[in-house]
């Protein structure tokens, strides 16, 4: 390992770690990052899980990958191609019909269970794309930071004051809107707006994707609101396949990050931020190797970092204690299944572009409710709630000619399910199996002949993203997205500029603004506050 005189170690080799290290190294710092597993990526990964079949691992589709990091990178270069899903969800209903949103079909098919929603819809996706547009113009800045100090203190004033500016030219509707959608719950206002169960149904599963709550939860509407501020190719809150998975994005920002000078380290776990007087001057492996550096980049939970990375020590307790309060859990349990051939819907036997969506096994809010209450109190769902999607539809390299794979993304499954007190229980695999049975025997009761039709699969519960990812409690987002743990208060008030406690320690990943997904954006952020802190000579 040559890894000396550097400006910037990065921990985690995640996409915003990797986003990071571009930023820094095209200003000419020099970084280097230190992944702890075998390969690069992060949670956004393509790996075998089958013989002759790949897939992405954790993360499975795209849309909030930042156009701007995209272009910047020049990821279309270094081999990433995007392609859009020929329709954007399809729900099967327990009557043996289906609800079908995009390919042309969106109208007619919302008509089928209530016309008056056909206008309800129309009016809602304009006002949701107000809000959808005024987060995008968010995304890529540092959200105002609440500090101590004249000169500090007035800079984030101003800050604040500029968004207080954006957020008056927004007319009182919009206001009223946002206001709503960071406050209530998605299915209150999902109730008030439609009549048909499974539009309700369609629109708010993104309040409970990798969100261990109910869609009456308080809050949850924010959730919904966080997975429509994307787009592929240019077409807002459009949902997309990376060609190759989701490993096809980091490898191409891996591939940046080599052109720009990053060294790239796999199997070089980080067990300790080295500090000095008071300062991260580095980092320690666990083979006890240490490399200094003027400055830490950790893209990590922040629950991570400060329980096991820093030394309590030169951390005050006041902050100490906000971190162990910090709030995480997902009740998601991913699996990826390889398949012999194409499922058959009884709602829709004929034709494969339904197939190209996201496939949404969840009725109704009351069904998606009680799967969470099932869980809450039971360690799972009996009948609990499945998205799937066949990324093979849209590409062939990832499972041999004729086969399938597909990705189930499934809710839910109590975060702390499987652990005790020394980490795993020895229960845990055989509990395991039975979910991944009971997941596979959901989607058969709407696609007769899909169990039959599985070759084989991989299961990852909450625990097992803990332990291969470092997701906290399965937490797909590195905490929760509630209102005291968003925007200037991510991942604590007074950290939100992504300079943490310690001075010369950055924080990169998820746990700061905007939080989760495939973004690039908390990498992208980072990165311009630390090169302003080599600017001003703070490192």
């Amino acid at each position: 390992m040559s890894a000396q005189g550097l400006d910037a170690v990065i921990i985690g080799g995640g996409h915003n770690g990797l986003v990071c290290a571009w930023y820094l190294a095209r200003r000419g710092l020099k970084v280097a990052v230190f992944e702890r597993r075998h390969l690069l990526g992060g949670a956004a990964v393509t790996e075998e899980f089958v013989p002759g079949f790949r897939n992405s691992t954790a993360s499975y589709t795209v849309s909030l990958l930042n156009p701007k990091i995209i272009a910047d990178m020049d990821l279309a270069r270094h081999g990433l191609r995007i392609v859009e899903r020929r329709v954007a969800n399809f729900l099967p209903t327990e009557d043996g019909r289906a609800l079908v949103m995009g390919g042309g079909e969106t109208e007619a098919s919302i008509a089928q269970f209530a016309p008056g929603d056909v206008s309800r819809f129309a009016d809602y996706s304009r006002r949701l794309e107000v809000i959808a547009d005024l987060l995008r113009a968010l995304i890529l800045t540092v959200p105002p930071n609440r500090t101590e100090g004249t000169l500090s203190g007035l800079g984030e004033l101003i800050r604040a004051a500029g968004l207080g500016h954006r957020l008056s030219r927004l007319d009182m509707e919009a206001q009223r809107d946002l206001l709503t959608l960071f406050t209530r719950s998605a299915g209150e206002w999902l109730d008030d707006t439609f009549e048909a169960e499974p539009l309700k149904a369609v629109l708010g599963f993104d309040a409970v994707v990798g969100n261990f709550a109910s869609p009456y939860t308080p809050g949850s509407a924010y959730v919904l609101l966080h997975h429509v501020f994307g787009e592929v190719n240019g077409r807002k809150g459009a949902w997309g396949h990376a060609i190759g998975g989701m490993g096809a994005i980091t490898q191409a920002m891996a591939a940046a990050c080599a052109e720009a000078g990053v060294q790239l380290f796999t199997d070089s776990a980080v067990c300790e931020v080295l500090s000095e007087k008071g300062r991260a001057t580095g980092i320690v492996l666990d083979d006890g190797r240490t490399i200094r550096a003027r400055c830490v980049v950790a893209n990590v939970h922040p629950k991570l970092l400060f329980d096991k990375l820093v030394d309590p020590a030169v951390v005050p307790e006041t902050f100490s204690a906000r971190i162990r309060q910090h709030k995480s859990g997902s009740g998601t349990f991913r699996m990826n299944v390889a398949l012999s051939a194409l499922p058959r819907f009884t709602a829709r036997p004929e034709g494969t572009d339904h197939l190209t969506a996201g496939i949404i096994i969840a009725p109704s809010l009351a069904y998606m409710d009680r799967a969470w209450r099932e869980a809450w109190d039971n360690g799972w769902s009996s009948q609990p709630i499945v998205e799937m999607l066949i990324p093979s539809t849209l590409d062939d390299s990832l499972a041999p000619e004729g086969a399938h794979v597909a990705s189930l993304f499934c809710q839910h499954v109590r975060p702390d399910l499987g652990k005790d007190t020394n980490g795993m229980r020895a229960d845990w695999p055989d509990t395991r199996e039975r979910i991944a049975r009971l997941m596979i025997e959901t989607v058969d009761r709407h696609a007769p002949g899909f169990a039959a039709s599985v070759v084989g699969h991989m299961a990852l519960g909450p625990i097992d993203l803990e332990e291969r990812f470092g997701l906290v409690d399965g937490d797909i987002f590195h905490g929760r997205l509630s209102l005291d743990q968003l925007f200037s208060a991510r991942p604590v008030l007074g950290h939100a500029d992504h300079r943490m406690v310690l001075p010369g320690l950055y924080l990169c990943g998820s746990g700061a603004h905007p939080g989760g997904g495939v973004t690039g954006a908390p990498g992208h952020n980072a990165a311009g506050v630390i090169l302003k802190d080599f600017r001003a000579r703070r490192l």
